[in-house]
């Protein structure tokens, strides 16, 4: 379980990369809705199920049937990602498409998330094993660890209100700040200033 919870910290670092840097402020993605709503619908499910995860893993063990429920979001976070891979390439085709390294990080954290999966499913089998309940069982790991995860917890569920909240409609102004509104719904990123990727 250290282990896991390790490679999950890295992989929260690399999605709030990810997310503050290509979506936010190279993307400006809640601005420019409605063209990226399929996106931000995919982006915001996913974050959820990540705000459970960051949140309980490195406090509580999903015992027993609890163990099937967790099993369930992980497949259901690697079928949305999935999806995402499809979708982001048709909607952001107005905007020339992904950044190269925004497809390097995803490939990285694709990676990272296998690794973690190698580690967890064992927890899970021996978990589904024991009576069902959503036991306290802060995991073998620093204590400064099991904060961080939790600070990542709170800073994706920040991430994923905050999509949630432009795709549903809310007032624009708020879901689209700090960013202005792309001209055109068609309007290409902000200029790279001839740094390459």
């Amino acid at each position: 379980m250290a282990e896991a919870l390790w490679l999950l910290a890295v992989l929260g670092l690399l999605g709030g990369f990810d997310t503050v840097y290509f979506h936010e402020i190279r993307g400006q993605l809640p601005a420019r809705l409605p063209g990226l709503q399929p996106e931000l619908k995919l982006h915001a499910g996913r974050s959820f199920i990540y705000v459970a995860v960051f949140g309980t893993l490195p406090w509580i063990a999903w015992r027993g049937a609890w163990a099937i429920v967790l099993a369930a979001l992980l497949l259901c976070e690697i079928s949305i990602t999935l999806a995402d891979f499809i979708v982001e390439d048709q909607v952001r085709k107005p905007m020339g498409g992904l950044l190269p390294g925004e497809r390097v990080t995803r490939t990285i954290m694709a990676i990272v998330y296998g690794a973690i999966l190698s580690r967890l499913v064992p927890v899970i089998l021996h978990w589904r094993h024991l009576p069902s309940r959503l036991a306290i069982d802060p995991a073998p790991v620093p204590m400064w660890l099991r904060l961080g995860l939790s600070a990542l917890a709170v800073g994706t569920l920040a991430s994923a209100t905050r999509d949630a909240y432009a795709v549903i409609g809310f007032p624009r102004p708020l879901a689209r700040w700090p960013w202005a509104a792309p001209a055109t719904a068609g309007a290409n990123r902000p200029p790279r200033n001839g740094a390459a990727e």
